[in-house]
């Protein structure tokens, strides 16, 4: 299936595979981008249901589809599972192919630079706190790092839940941005965090805790955890050895979650949630995709709040 895109999006991936990715063979030249947002142009021989015309986004994850965890619905634990930019060449061009299975109308409601910001971010938030994170209604959830594509996809989730929500950054106006889009209590980033939690929650804790910072935030989480609350992590932007305290996981019950992307079940249930509840994903920035190096610059430097996107028709 081939789209040829109007849109694409950064995403914090993307800086990754542009310093080297450890043990990720990348040749060069190579083409980044997991995200984006387009028009069918071609059709595979073998492809039914897909019309060429259709404006469509896609879920960025690739499987091999007949190892024993795609048999059983679980694309995202493959054997071979990578990510279109990182393991493929991606949306940072004029079109891109991908699976038939893996595509979805673009949602009526969104403009073309939102449709091409929530596919990785998203999808990462709704496997990391519906599928894995278990999410219940009237939940306490800490989110660390409010601003990025994943923090800000959980926090409209979890609103939509009917959870209380609790953010964190070391930016004063990010925190007022939360606040406007739902965030119950606003708190800096620093070593007060898990007792400012515990005071806002009269000494209880958050039940789920989606920490996705790492080494400079992984001790708070711990100790801003409930009783038998859950830490679920997507990856560790500020580095992936922080230090740890094994008693306050076993003497608190703590259950540590590890979530990446999602199953094609996990797509298919965000894209009815994006489309029935109108989520619409926060655009940062937007950019011609021939000053793609200032927006990778933009993205460097962690002061966007929402998703940078790359304008590619028009």
């Amino acid at each position: 299936m081939r789209v040829r895109l109007k849109t694409a999006a950064l995403n914090h991936l993307d800086l990754y595979v542009l310093g080297g990715m450890p043990g990720i063979p990348i040749g060069l030249p190579h083409i980044g981008g997991a995200d984006g947002a387009g028009v069918v142009d071609a059709v595979g021989a073998d492809v039914a249901g897909v019309e060429i015309g259709a404006e469509v986004v896609f879920d960025p994850g690739l499987s091999c589809g007949h190892c024993e965890y795609c048999r059983a619905g679980e694309q995202s634990l493959c054997v071979k599972f990578g990510v279109l930019g990182e393991h493929s060449d991606g949306s940072f061009a004029e079109s891109v192919i991908v699976a038939a299975d893996s595509l979805a109308l673009r949602p009526g409601h969104l403009s073309w630079e939102e449709s091409a910001a929530f596919g990785l971010t998203y999808l990462t938030a709704w496997r990391m706190l519906m599928t894995r994170g278990g999410l219940r209604p009237g939940e306490t959830i800490l989110i660390h790092g409010i601003g990025g594509g994943v923090s800000l996809a959980c926090l409209q989730l979890a609103k939509l839940s009917g959870c209380r929500v609790i953010v964190t950054s070391r930016s004063d106006e990010k925190l007022k941005r939360a606040g406007d889009l739902g965030a119950d209590d606003v708190l800096p980033s620093d070593d007060q965090v898990a007792r400012s939690v515990r005071g806002l929650t009269d000494k209880r804790g958050a039940d789920i805790v989606v920490d996705s910072v790492g080494d400079a935030t992984w001790m708070q989480s711990l100790k801003a955890a409930a009783k038998g609350g859950r830490i679920v992590t997507c990856g560790a932007t500020s580095g992936p050895n922080p230090k740890e305290e094994i008693r306050l996981i076993f003497w608190n019950q703590l259950s540590i979650i590890g979530s990446t992307m999602g199953s094609r079940e996990d797509w298919r249930r965000l894209m009815a949630a994006v489309t029935g509840h109108h989520l619409r994903p926060v655009v940062d920035r937007v950019f011609p995709l021939a000053e793609g190096r200032s927006a990778y610059q933009r993205l460097e430097e962690a002061e966007q709040f929402g998703k940078i996107v790359l304008s590619i028709d028009g």
